[in-house]
């Protein structure tokens, strides 16, 4: 049983649909059904019954590839519903033929068309999937964002955003965008970019889309980032500042200072509670992949302010400890003026803002791997503290300061032995 393609108006001068058809012997009549593609018909091959110019580079083969693709998809389904058919004995009509078309296609060109309702439905799906330890809260919130995103995009490029459009030609526009108008750096375009993808091949396995030229999107590298830590002595400066006389931010200052000593994310160490501590240890599943159990060894810091606190640690909002800490931060007297450096698109951009405003809640678990790294505690078992998987990612973490730096250089190049030696 043969199949093939034509054109609906052949002779028009507009893009017009190209229609599947079957000639079913058995009732002597054929199967048309609309693809839902379209083409102007001097881009059609009449003789092989497909698009023309598949070859070459430009946005009009990139189209008609894709085009191929997805009639390619029609002719492969109809040759498996008719084998799966006969294989069981079924009678093979043009309506039960329509009805396995209609199930497997019209769910695409019904919602396809509405890439947004189809983000919704991704979105939906990653918040109703607790077996799945990656869809974390924040994981949610990111994605959410790429909507906002896509839509300001949407917006800024006056084009109504659908499956058929995702091709180079808007990844380019969309980087450009990201890059000119959003000032998105390296890191953050990288991130964005992942989960578009992520998005994508969530919406071609479902059948919301046929077009993977999204495959072809070159992935962006990270870049290690100049992210401030804090020195052991530092720590210890902001730890005993006395706060007495203002007690929102004593309690920030303590819970600061407690995933300092403990190294976990914000969304761990600020839910730590009586029912965690089992021994000398603190033990917790991971907010962030709840696949990993995590068992910190308590210290004299981290006991300390457990018991002030009666093991019922302050509750603040991670937003509002942002700010807070800053607070602290500037309180205590980091004011120093430091300078980064971030890439956005091929040009740097250097900027100078004070110390403190460089500090977060993720600044503890990035002095804690930074401090342990510098006493040189071997990196296995700083993982094994922090969760962390991969040597790549943990070390991202270690930022050592220029006193350290200075340090380090000294210690190997010493003219102890050396006639030559100098006092400095």
């Amino acid at each position: 049983m043969k199949n093939t393609f034509f054109l609906r108006k052949p002779k028009g001068i507009n893009d017009t649909l190209i229609i599947f058809s079957a000639y079913f012997k058995n009732e002597d009549r054929r199967l048309k059904y609309s693809t839902g593609e379209v083409i102007s018909p001097t881009e059609w091959d009449k003789i092989n019954r497909m698009p023309n110019n598949l070859n070459g580079r430009t946005s009009k083969a990139d189209n008609h590839r894709s085009i191929k693709r997805q009639l390619d998809r029609y002719s492969s389904f109809f040759l498996e519903i008719i084998s799966r058919y006969v294989n069981s004995n079924q009678e093979i009509t043009i309506d039960n033929i329509r009805s396995e078309f209609d199930k497997e296609f019209k769910r695409s060109k019904a919602i396809g068309s509405k890439f947004f309702a189809v983000y919704d439905l991704f979105l939906q799906e990653k918040i109703n999937d607790r077996t799945d330890s990656a869809n974390s809260k924040s994981t949610i919130s990111r994605y959410t964002y790429n909507k906002t995103l896509l839509k300001d995009f949407e917006a800024f490029s006056k084009i109504n955003l659908h499956f058929s459009k995702i091709n180079k030609s808007f990844y380019n526009s969309f980087i450009s965008y990201c890059i000119s108008e959003k000032k998105h750096s390296t890191n953050t375009l990288s991130r964005n970019v992942g989960l578009l993808k992520s998005f994508l091949y969530w919406a071609l396995k479902n059948n919301y889309t046929y077009k993977v030229d999204f495959k072809e999107f070159k992935n962006i590298k990270k870049e290690i980032t100049d992210e401030v830590a804090l020195t052991m002595e530092q720590v210890i400066e902001i730890f005993d500042f006395d706060f007495s006389k203002n007690v929102r931010l004593e309690k920030v200052r303590d819970l600061f200072v407690f995933g300092c000593v403990t190294g976990m994310r914000y969304s761990n160490y600020s839910k730590v509670a009586k029912n965690d501590i089992n021994g000398n240890f603190i033990n917790v599943r991971d907010q962030k992949d709840n696949k990993k159990l995590l068992s910190i060894p308590l210290n004299d810091y981290s006991k300390f302010i457990l018991k002030k606190y009666d093991y019922k640690l302050p509750k603040i909002s991670n937003q509002r400890f942002n700010d807070y800490v800053k607070e602290v931060i500037k309180i205590v007297g980091y004011t120093n003026d430091i300078k980064k450096t971030i890439k956005i698109g091929k040009e740097i951009i250097e900027t100078i803002s004070p110390f403190y405003e460089r500090t977060s809640s993720h600044t503890a678990r990035r002095s804690f791997i930074t401090i342990m790294k510098n006493k040189k505690i071997p990196d296995k078992i700083i993982m094994s503290y922090t969760g962390h998987k991969s040597l790549e990612v943990f070390n991202q973490y270690y930022k050592p300061n220029n006193d350290e730096k200075v340090s380090f250089m000294k210690t190997v190049w010493r003219m102890e032995n050396s006639p030559l030696k100098k006092v400095d």
